[in-house]
C-alpha cells in the first residue's frame, strides 16, 4: 500500500501527463484548506506569501522557517503541494543538494530552484550544476519527486525570450521534470518553450483570472498556471482596506 507521501508525489505527476491544471499558491494552513474545498487538485507554496503572513518581506524567510512551512502546508491537505524553494538557500552545488534533500522529507511532491541568487542570475554553467545536484539530491530519496527547472528571466532587463528559453532546455537536460519561466507571456514565446522542452510540462504564472486567457495558453501545450503571490496580494489588500476603515471609524 501507498504512503500519503508516495500516493501525493504519483498523483501529482499523473497530473503532468495530458490536459491542463491549475496550481494555486496557498501561503497557510486555511488558505490550503479553503483551496481544496474549492476542488483544486494540487496546490503551490508561495515565497512572497509565506514570508508575509509571518511579518516579513519576500526572501527573508530563511531555510529553516521554509522547511516549518512546508511541513504545516502537507500537513494542512491530502493535495500534493509544490513547493516554492527559491535559489535552495545556497549558492553552491553540494548544499544546494543537501537542502534539497530537508525539503523531500517535508512530504512535498514537487519543488522548484531558480537561477537567481537574490542579487544576480548564477552563470548558465553554475546554474546547470545547480539543478543537477537537485536532480541527484531527489533521486537519492525519491525520484517520484518532481523537480521544476525556474528562470528568473524578468530579474534581468532586456533579457530575450531566447535566451529565457535556452536556459530551460539546459535545465531540462539536467534533470528538470517541469520547466518554469516567470513573465514569459507572449503567446509565441510559450509556444517555443514548450516545443524547445518537450515532452518535459511547462508551467506559466498567470496575474489575472480571465477565463479565455487561461484557455489560450493550455491551447499551447502549457500543462499548468500557477498564480504566485496573487491570490494572498487580495487577501492582504482587503484586510489592509477593512483595518484602514477601522482606523479612521477611531477618530
Amino acid at each position: 500500500m501507498m504512503t500519503d507521501t508516495a500516493r501525493k508525489r504519483a498523483d501529482f505527476r499523473a497530473l503532468h501527463q495530458d490536459g491542463f491544471f491549475l496550481l494555486p499558491n496557498a501561503w497557510d494552513a486555511g488558505s490550503a484548506v479553503r483551496l481544496a474545498k474549492k476542488g483544486f487538485r494540487a496546490i503551490a507554496s508561495t515565497s512572497a506569501g509565506a514570508a508575509w503572513a509571518a511579518g516579513k518581506d519576500d526572501g527573508e524567510l530563511g531555510r529553516d522557517a521554509v522547511l516549518a512551512h512546508l511541513e504545516m502546508l502537507v500537513a494542512a491537505t491530502d493535495l500534493p503541494v509544490n513547493a516554492d524553494f527559491e535559489n535552495g538557500f545556497a549558492d553552491a552545488p553540494e548544499d544546494v543538494a543537501t537542502n534539497v534533500t530537508l525539503a523531500a522529507q517535508t512530504g512535498i511532491a514537487a519543488l522548484s530552484i531558480e537561477d537567481w541568487s537574490g542579487s544576480a542570475l548564477y552563470d548558465l554553467p553554475l546554474a546547470v550544476e545547480r539543478i543537477a545536484a537537485a536532480r541527484e539530491a531527489i533521486d537519492r530519496v525519491d525520484p517520484a519527486l518532481m523537480l521544476v527547472g525556474r528562470s528568473e528571466n524578468f530579474r534581468v532587463p532586456g533579457m530575450a525570450p531566447s535566451e529565457s528559453i535556452a536556459r530551460a532546455v539546459a535545465y531540462a537536460e539536467a534533470g528538470a521534470d517541469c520547466l518554469f519561466v516567470p513573465f514569459l507571456l507572449d503567446h509565441g514565446a510559450v509556444a517555443e518553450l514548450v516545443a524547445a522542452v518537450a515532452p518535459r510540462p511547462v508551467n506559466v504564472v498567470i496575474h489575472d483570472y480571465d477565463a479565455a486567457g487561461i484557455a489560450a495558453l493550455a491551447a499551447l501545450g502549457v500543462r499548468r498556471c500557477s498564480i504566485g503571490a496573487s491570490l494572498a496580494q487580495i487577501s492582504w489588500a482587503a484586510f489592509d482596506n477593512a483595518a484602514a476603515r477601522l482606523k479612521a471609524a477611531e477618530g
